[in-house]
């Protein structure tokens, strides 16, 4: 009875081992944008003096980018982002015109991986101001910065639109996989050979 005593403790072992990688894996999941202002989609009398996006968590303050483009392609966005809690807010340049506009958003999440997504607004009429479009590309914090204190700015918010943040595989839950698979193999080769040899042991003594 004792090989078979052994080989039940492995097989339990194996299925712990198993339900624990099973749970690491929707914690290795990244960081989502939750919503955005103005919303996705919405119509404003005029061109906010800034965007921003909340997150689930709060993403790290390097590496992040916000592009404001109007249907015309020209670039509103003015400064760094500024990132405080779990939002990352960009300031706008003044007078911008009627239109739709696209924001392109990407941030370092807490995980350490880069997230991106994007979203758009329509204004009903120009901003006051005689700010000139910027003709660059996206603003960006410098590395290493550290991100403003405050309070960010409040505004209407809603749910951001799944397809919008591109999250890269998730690789460490095949890695958890192939490893408790290759541990239940190997468990299962040992216990067959232990009741191997608890059966020559009975042969031998009878």
């Amino acid at each position: 009875m004792r090989p078979f005593r052994h080989f039940r403790a492995l097989l339990l072992g194996a299925a712990v081992l198993a339900a624990s990688l099973g749970l690491a894996g929707p914690a290795a999941a990244h960081d989502a944008a939750e919503s955005s202002s103005p919303a996705q989609g919405a119509s404003v009398p005029v061109p906010p003096g800034k965007v921003s996006v909340t997150f689930n968590n709060k993403p790290l303050g390097i590496g992040a980018s916000i592009s404001v483009k109007d249907a015309a392609g020209a670039e509103w966005a003015d400064g760094a982002v500024e990132i405080v809690d779990n939002v990352a807010s960009q300031k706008l340049r003044p007078g911008g015109p009627a239109g739709g506009y696209t924001v392109a958003w990407r941030v370092v999440s807490s995980d350490s991986h880069p997230i991106e997504g994007t979203f758009t607004f329509t204004a009903a009429a120009a901003a006051e101001g005689a700010g000139a479009p910027a003709t660059g590309g996206t603003s960006t914090t410098p590395g290493g910065a550290v991100p403003g204190a405050g309070t960010a700015q409040p505004g209407a918010t809603a749910p951001a639109e799944p397809a919008s943040s591109g999250q890269p595989f998730q690789w460490s839950i095949v890695i958890f996989a192939v490893v408790a698979v290759g541990l239940l193999v190997a468990l299962a080769v040992i216990a067959r050979r232990r009741l191997s040899g608890g059966g020559d042991e009975e042969a031998d003594g009878e």
